[in-house]
Parts: structure tokens; sequence; C-alpha cells
């Protein structure tokens, strides 16, 4: 049996962890058709069906999860230790891997990200943005972005951004023709925008706060929306009430174009970190890029 190419492996395993073509070759920066008929030539060399194939999904077979288990270590071994090589150049040097939400990436992550990368040519960031709250030991990324009270125990966080505080706004003819809600509890007569979360399926509930009593409440509405831009947008057309950001609608609150209720019951809360595995070794690429974002009061 002929031995296959270490970089087949190393796409094969690509495959077998995003389970689809498609995200897989972005990943690795080659077309779904040539990463296809690179992993038949694969099985064929092996002698053994590596992959099943839909046309939904690729899943890895028994023969695959076994072959993606003993060399992945492996693998993932040479890459740190080109990694650790490549730290010896006089600039440091390399790709990394982000996962964050719109809001962090438009409000905290962009304006320092982009002085970043001018003063670090060598440096490459790839940024995944979506709504969605990703595995980053599973999906291989080196850090992701959330709101600091939604981290996991095992994670180091490094803040990045100051308090948030959330804002319950419509505008002034919704509060004409329907009343303004004066606790959390009155917004169950209120037509309110929800948001969908992602990775759940369900909807976020609002949450309040006032002297040390926390109100969590399920709102109704015609409207449910899986971004807070979005949703926004749709508080200004006069929808209904949403429950964004603060920095989102202020300039629309100051012209009058919003009007903010339940603001006593919104306190700050810990705003953005950036957070990866406490295992994971730093690369002088990526601590510099921690330093960057650090949050300095």
């Amino acid at each position: 049996m002929a031995r296959p190419p270490i970089a087949d492996l190393a796409l094969f395993l690509a495959v077998a962890r995003e389970r689809s073509f498609t995200r897989a070759a972005a990943q690795l920066g080659v077309s779904p058709s040539a990463l296809s008929q690179t992993m038949r030539g694969l099985e064929e060399r092996l002698g053994v069906r590596l992959l099943s194939r839909t046309t939904r999904s690729v899943v890895p077979t028994e023969a695959g999860e076994r072959l993606a288990a003993s060399v992945g270590p492996h693998l993932d071994g040479i890459e740190a230790g080109l990694a650790a090589v490549s730290e010896l150049r006089d600039k440091p040097a390399g790709t990394i891997r982000i996962t964050t939400v719109d809001h962090a990436a438009e409000t905290i992550l962009w304006p320092k990200l982009a002085r970043f990368l001018a003063e670090n040519p060598d440096i490459h960031v790839d940024l995944v943005v979506d709504n969605m709250l990703r595995d980053i030991v599973a999906e291989r990324f080196d850090a992701g972005i959330r709101m600091g009270e939604r981290l996991a125990r095992d994670m180091i966080a490094v803040r990045i951004g100051p308090d948030i505080r959330l804002a319950a706004v419509a505008t002034p003819a919704y509060f004409e023709a329907h009343g303004k809600p004066k606790t959390p509890h009155d917004l169950a007569h209120h037509s309110c925008i929800n948001l969908r979360l992602a990775t759940l399926g369900g909807v976020y509930v609002w949450e309040f706060e006032k002297a040390a009593r926390e109100i969590n409440v399920r709102v109704d509405g015609q409207l449910t929306i899986n971004d807070i831009a979005v949703i926004t947008t749709a508080t200004l057309n006069g929808v209904g009430l949403g429950f964004v950001p603060e920095d989102l609608v202020q300039q629309h609150i100051e012209a009058g174009a919003l009007v903010r209720v339940l603001e006593d019951w919104t306190p700050p809360f810990p705003g953005y970190h950036l957070y990866y595995p406490s295992r994971r070794q730093q690369s002088p690429a990526f601590a510099l890029l921690v330093d960057a974002l650090r949050y300095r009061d």
C-alpha cells in the first residue's frame, strides 16, 4: 500500500472536523471539488472508505474516525513544532483564528484590529463573525469573544471592552399609542421584538435587575430577529420595543427618535472578553494580539 502524503492527511482531518467540504475548503484555501477529489484519491490508496457523503453533510466512517483519532494528535504536534520554529523569526508571524459576535466585531474588535494589522504585516487574522456560541477547541479557533459573564471556567479571559448596558426603547409614536411600561412585568402588554439565539434556536429572555432583585421576562411580539442591528432598525420603524446594547441606540435617544424606558432596571454588566483555553501555549503573534486588544480603563 502506497503511503499517503502528510498533506493529504491534513486535508482529511480538516474535512473530518468540519464535516463539510465547503467549510473545510474555505478554511484551507482550496476549491471543494479539488478537496473532494483528493479525498477520493486518499481512499483509493488506503483501500478503505473514510467519509460518508450525502447531499447535505460529510461524516467520517468508522475507519475515518479511527484514522482521525490516531493521526490527528501527531499532525497537531507537527503544526505546533512549525509554529515554534516560526517564533524564531525577527518579526512575529502566523494566522490567528477568532470567532466573535457582530456587535463586538464592530464596536470593540475592529477599531483595535485595524491598527494591529497595520503594525504587524506578517500576522494574519481569520475572523468568523456570527452569533453562534462556538466550541473554540473543537472548531480549532485560537480564541473567541463573548460577554464576561458567559465564559467557561476552564478558559483564560482577557477583558477587551467596557461594561455594557442594555436599553429598552421604542418610538415616541409607539408609546403614545400603547403607553410606557413602568416595570418589567408590564412588557407582557406590549409588542416586543425578540432576539433569536442562533445556537439553541430559542429566544433571548429579557433580563432586568434593580436593588438586587432580578426579573427575567419572556416577551412576545410579531417579530423575531437574530441580529441586533436589524432589531434596532425595526424599533426605529415603530414595530415595537427593542432591547439592545445602549451604544447602538444612544444617538437615536438623544435625537428624540427613540424613547428609553425601564432605565433603572438595566444596570451595567461585564462587557466583552477575549477567551482561550488555559492549556494553550501562546505564540508571540497571539500574545501581541492579546495585548493589543486588552481593555485599559
